[in-house]
C-alpha cells in the first residue's frame, strides 16, 4: 500500500474494508461541534483558581476574606476545606517507587508555579476573575530544584542487564549525551470541566475532555466518597489530548468537589496561559548511552543511562515514559548484551505525563543517533550499518534483551523500502556533490519500534429492530475518528451496510467500562473488542435470534502488538545563519491491518507534525528560580503549514497476530521516528566540521553555534 501526499491513499482491493470517509467531519467543520468549553447549564456557577507565584515556598497565611465578600462570589474554597484530599495512586510501573501525597489544592507549602491554592465561585466568570485577585497569599519562598538536579532522591527506578562483553572487545566505542527540552501537548482545546450535582438523584455528571472517561469516573467517585453509580462522565468532542489529557489533573477533582459541596453547577475553563503553567507537560529526559561494535560492526553492547523529571505532582501514567524507554532500547537490533538503567524524579515545575509516544521517541533517538556516530567511526554506510544489525523476519517473535517479545515484523523490508523510495543510493550522490559546492547538506536515517498497549478493551453492539446497528465502546475519542472506523469494522462483522451503524463513545452512563484511548491501543484492542462483539451478534443473529440483540464482551488481547518503521530526511543548513530546511522526508511504516486509510493517514501526518515540533522548534524553559519563560505563544513556537516539508508514505500493512483486528498502533509513530531522522540529517550535514553534540530543538542560533570552530561557552544551550 502506497500513501501519498497531498493525493489520497492507493488501497489493494484486497485489503479494502468497504471505505468510509469520516463521518466526524461534517459536524465538525460546520462548526456543530459540542467541547467542554461549549457546556452550558442553568445557573451555573464560575470557577477561577488562585495559583501560585512561587516555585517552592512555605505558605504562610491564605487570606480569603475579600474574595468572600467581593461582588457577585458565591463561595470561595481554600486549602482546609481539602486538607486531606490527594491526587489518585498512579501506576505503579517501575521497582522501588517512593510516592508522595500530592494534595489537590497547597497544603501548607506550594511546590511549582501554577499550583491550585484556592477556588473562586462566582455568578460570571468576571466576577470570579476579580475577586481572585483580592486573594492574599504569604509566601516564605526557598531555592527550587530543577529537573533531575544533583543530589535529588529518584522517584523510581528500572534496570535491565545482560550479556558479558568486555570494552576490550569492541573494535569501536560512540557515546552520546542529549538534553531534551520539554514540551507542551498544545491541545486545540485548554483543559476544562463542567460539573453539576443533582439533589433528586444524587447524582454527580461531569463533563470532561478527558481521554479515560471510566478512570476519570473513578477518581471522582474516590475523592468524592461516592460509588461510582453516581458519578457519570462525559466526554463529548476533545480538541486533542495527545496524552496529556489522559490522566484527571488536580483541577477537575477540585471542581467536581466544588460541585458536590455546594449542591451546584460549577464551570472552569483554563486559559492559554494557564496551560502553559500547570497542564501536563512532556518529554524533558536526560539520554546518555555508549555502543560498542566489534571489527565486523556487529553490536556488542548498550549503555544507556535515561533521567526522566516528573515535576512537581504525579499523573496517573507519570512513569510510563521511563519505563517504556528502558524496556525498548535497543530498538530494532540485535545487541549481544545490555545494561539499561532509567530513573524518575521530582521537581519544583509543571507535571510531566505521558505525550505522544512517552517513552518511545527517547527510546528510538538514543539508539538511532548511537547507530549513525558509530557508521562514521567505522566507516561504514549507516544503511548498510543498520542491515548488517537488524532483528530479522523469520526471527519473529524475537525476544530482547528487556524481556519483551516482538510479535511479527520485517524490519529490513521497511528499511529497503524507504530507501528505494528515498532513491537512497542517488541521494548520497547529489549530496557529494552539492557538499563539494560548500553546501551543508545531511541525510539522517531513523528505524523505531512501538509497542502498542496491553490489557482489555469493551464494547456493546446492538442489532436494533429497525435494522440499524447501535455500537458502544469503553474507548472514548480525542479526534481519532473512532465513529468512522469503528463503524466500518462493525459493518464488516456484521456483513451490513455501514451507513446504518451508529458509534457511541465516551459517555459513562451509556457506554460500557472501558481503559480509554491511549498508548496507540484504540485500534488494536478497541477496535478488537467492536469486532468481537459484532461477530458475536452476527452469530446469534444468523442463528434466528429475533432482534433486539444486544452483544457486549469485554476483549483482552494475548499480547502486545509493535508497529516499526523508518524514517528518512534530507535536511540543509544555511552556512551562514545556521538556518535549517528539511527538503524532503520519506516513511515507511507497518501499522499492521489499516481499517481507513484516511484516518491513518491523518495520524501520521499529525504525528509528524509534533515531532517536527519538537526536534526543530518548541521548548518549555524555566529560569534559576522556577518561573516559566515560555508562558505563551509568543516565546514558544508550534509548526506551521509552512513549516512542514514534502512527505512521502510506503506503508507495510502486515496484519498482527496479536490481537483479534490485526491492528498496530499508528497515532504515535511520527513522534517517535521523526524527531530522531531530522537530529541525524543536522547532525550529518555538519560531519564535515566535527561529530557535533545537538540538544533539542534544531534552531538556527543553536546550529549556528555548533558550526563554530570554538563554541562561545562550552555546550550550547540557545
Amino acid at each position: 500500500m502506497t500513501f501519498s501526499t497531498p493525493a489520497t491513499i492507493e488501497v489493494p482491493a484486497d485489503r479494502r474494508p468497504g471505505g468510509l470517509a469520516r463521518v466526524e467531519d461534517h459536524r465538525l467543520l460546520t462548526g456543530r461541534g459540542l467541547y467542554v468549553h461549549d457546556v452550558q447549564q442553568p445557573g451555573m456557577l464560575h470557577a477561577v483558581f488562585v495559583r501560585s507565584t512561587h516555585a517552592r515556598a512555605r505558605l504562610l497565611g491564605v487570606d480569603l476574606g475579600a474574595a468572600r465578600a467581593a461582588e457577585g462570589v458565591v463561595a470561595v474554597i481554600g486549602p482546609e476545606q481539602l486538607a486531606g484530599h490527594f491526587m489518585p495512586p498512579i501506576n505503579e510501573l517501575v521497582s522501588g517507587m517512593r510516592l508522595p501525597d500530592c494534595p489537590l489544592l497547597a497544603q501548607g507549602r506550594v511546590d511549582s508555579v501554577g499550583q491550585p491554592i484556592a477556588l473562586v465561585l462566582a455568578t460570571s466568570l468576571q466576577a470570579a476573575q476579580a475577586a481572585a485577585e483580592q486573594v492574599f497569599v504569604d509566601y516564605d519562598a526557598e531555592p527550587a530544584q530543577g529537573d533531575m538536579a544533583p543530589g535529588a532522591e529518584p522517584l523510581g527506578s528500572v534496570r535491565h542487564q545482560s550479556g558479558n562483553a568486555q570494552a576490550s572487545d569492541a573494535a569501536h566505542r560512540v557515546s552520546l549525551s542529549h538534553q531534551q527540552s520539554r514540551v507542551i501537548a498544545m491541545s486545540l482545546e485548554p483543559r476544562a470541566a463542567v460539573a453539576r450535582w443533582d439533589a433528586g438523584s444524587g447524582m454527580l455528571t461531569a463533563w470532561l475532555g478527558t481521554q479515560a472517561p471510566s478512570r476519570a469516573r473513578a477518581d471522582i467517585a474516590r475523592t468524592l466518597g461516592l460509588p461510582t453509580s453516581r458519578v457519570r462522565v462525559i466526554a463529548p468532542d476533545v480538541g486533542g489530548a495527545f496524552g496529556a489529557k489522559a490522566s484527571v489533573s488536580p483541577e477537575d477533582l477540585v471542581v467536581a468537589f466544588a460541585a458536590h459541596h455546594l449542591k451546584a453547577t460549577v464551570k472552569w475553563i483554563s486559559s492559554r496561559s494557564e496551560e502553559f503553567m500547570s497542564a501536563a507537560q512532556g518529554r524533558g529526559a536526560r539520554l546518555e548511552g555508549e555502543l560498542w561494535l566489534d571489527a565486523e560492526g556487529r553490536f556488542l553492547h548498550l549503555q544507556a543511562r535515561l533521567q526522566f523529571p516528573m515535576g512537581a505532582w504525579l499523573p496517573f501514567s507519570a512513569v510510563v515514559p521511563a519505563r517504556n524507554a528502558a524496556r525498548i532500547l535497543p530498538g530494532p537490533y540485535r545487541v549481544a548484551g545490555v545494561d539499561i538503567a532509567a530513573q524518575a524524579g521530582m521537581s519544583n515545575a509543571a507535571a510531566v505525563n505521558i505525550y505522544r509516544g512517552a517513552g518511545r521517541p527517547e527510546a528510538a533517538l538514543l539508539m538511532e543517533r548511537l547507530v549513525e556516530m558509530a557508521a562514521r567511526q567505522a566507516g561504514i554506510d549507516p544503511v548498510e550499518l543498520r542491515l548488517r544489525n537488524l532483528v530479522e523476519a523469520g526471527a519473529m517473535p524475537y525476544s530482547t534483551p528487556t524481556g519483551e517479545c516482538f510479535d511479527a515484523g520485517d524490519y529490513r523490508a521497511a528499511l529497503e523500502r524507504a530507501c528505494a523510495r528515498f532513491d537512497y543510493a542517488g541521494e548520497r550522490r547529489e549530496q557529494a556533490r552539492r557538499r563539494a559546492a560548500g553546501e551543508l547538506l545531511g541525510i539522517g536515517v531513523a528505524m523505531y519500534v512501538e509497542p502498542c498497549g496491553q490489557g482489555w478493551e469493551s464494547a456493546r453492539v446492538t442489532l436494533q429492530a429497525d435494522g440499524g446497528v447501535r455500537v458502544a465502546s469503553g474507548s472514548a475519542a480525542q479526534g481519532q475518528g473512532h465513529q468512522t472506523s469503528y463503524a466500518v469494522i462493525a459493518a464488516e462483522a456484521l456483513a451490513c451496510d455501514v451507513a446504518r451503524v451508529r458509534v457511541d463513545h465516551g459517555d459513562t452512563g451509556s457506554c460500557p467500562e472501558g481503559i480509554g484511548a491511549l498508548a496507540s491501543r484504540s485500534m488494536a484492542i478497541g477496535g478488537s473488542a467492536v469486532a468481537q462483539a459484532a461477530r458475536m451478534a452476527a452469530q446469534r443473529r444468523d442463528a434466528g435470534e429475533a432482534l433486539p440483540i444486544v452483544a457486549e464482551t469485554v476483549y483482552t488481547a494475548p499480547s502486545e502488538a509493535w508497529s516499526y518503521g523508518c524514517v528518512i530526511a534530507r535536511m540543509a543548513i544555511d552556512c551562514d545563519t545556521g538556518k535549517p530546511r528539511i527538503e524532503r522526508m520519506v516513511w515507511a511504516d507497518d501499522a499492521g491491518r489499516i481499517i481507513s486509510p484516511q484516518l491513518a493517514e491523518g495520524q501520521l501526518l499529525g504525528g509528524m507534525a509534533q515531532g517536527l515540533g519538537q526536534a526543530m522548534l518548541e521548548r518549555i524553559v524555566y529560569d534559576s528560580e522556577g518561573q516559566l519563560l515560555t508562558g505563551s505563544l509568543m516565546d514558544y513556537a508550534i509548526p506551521r503549514a509552512d513549516d512542514m516539508p514534502p512527505m512521502e508514505f510506503e506503508s507495510l500493512a502486515v496484519a498482527s497476530k496479536a490481537n483479534l483486528l490485526g491492528a498496530k498502533g499508528v497515532g504515535e509513530a511520527g513522534c517517535i521516528g521523526v524527531p530522531a531522522a531530522l537530529l541525524n540529517a543536522a547532525a550529518d550535514a555538519l560531519a564535515p566540521l566535527g561529530e557535533k553534540e545537538l540538544d533539542f530543538p534544531l534552531t538556527a542560533e543553536r546550529l549556528w553555534r555548533a558550526m563554530q570552530p570554538q563554541p562561545l561557552s562550552g555546550k550550547t544551550t540557545a
